[in-house]
């Protein structure tokens, strides 16, 4: 919990709130990571999804051609995942909107993003405040917690209630 609450302390909430007009209800959102910042990227997805967004998780079957305007979410530790970083890349030439969340503010994925959100835990790479956890746990949980902030100041601002998330949230179990 030291860990978590010493990364969470250095997160920069303007970085959040200079990434949400990039996050509105009338752009399409598509959200990328590899790995564990995919489990999160798909974690977003889901509560954006609740609280009224369009969005798209990359490498999904029923994802939609990606077009000039939308906004494209990046999650890697390291800011160098090849496979994020060249799609990115490929967003960015086609005119998307660009946030990217990693540890590393110098990284590619960095320098290609219209706002950055630096979560400074630690990734496999050792880059982030240094953990006694393995690879790059403390980035994941960190992010999710990220994540989870920028998700309340978006249902916040656009006046969205819990009853709202609930009616979007699954009804067959």
């Amino acid at each position: 919990m030291k860990e978590i609450n010493e990364v969470m302390a250095l997160v920069d909430e303007d970085q959040l709130d200079a990434a949400m007009p990039l996050l509105t209800k009338d752009k399409r959102i598509f959200v990328i990571g590899a790995g564990r910042s995919g489990f999160q990227a798909k974690g977003f997805a889901m509560r954006l999804m609740h609280i009224g967004y369009t969005d798209y998780v990359m490498g999904e079957t029923i994802t939609p051609s990606i077009q000039k305007g939308d906004t494209w979410v990046a999650i890697s530790g390291s800011g160098t995942t090849k496979g994020i970083v060249a799609d990115t890349e490929a967003a960015k030439k086609l005119g998307l909107n660009v946030i990217a969340l990693t540890s590393a503010p110098e990284s590619p994925l960095a320098k290609l993003a219209d706002k950055v959100i630096i979560v400074p835990g630690a990734t496999k790479t050792g880059a982030g405040v240094k953990s006694i956890q393995l690879l790059s746990t403390l980035f994941d949980q960190t992010v999710h917690i990220t994540l989870d902030a920028l998700t309340l100041k978006l249902a916040k601002r656009d006046d969205t209630s819990n009853a709202d998330a609930l009616h979007e949230h699954v009804n067959v179990e």
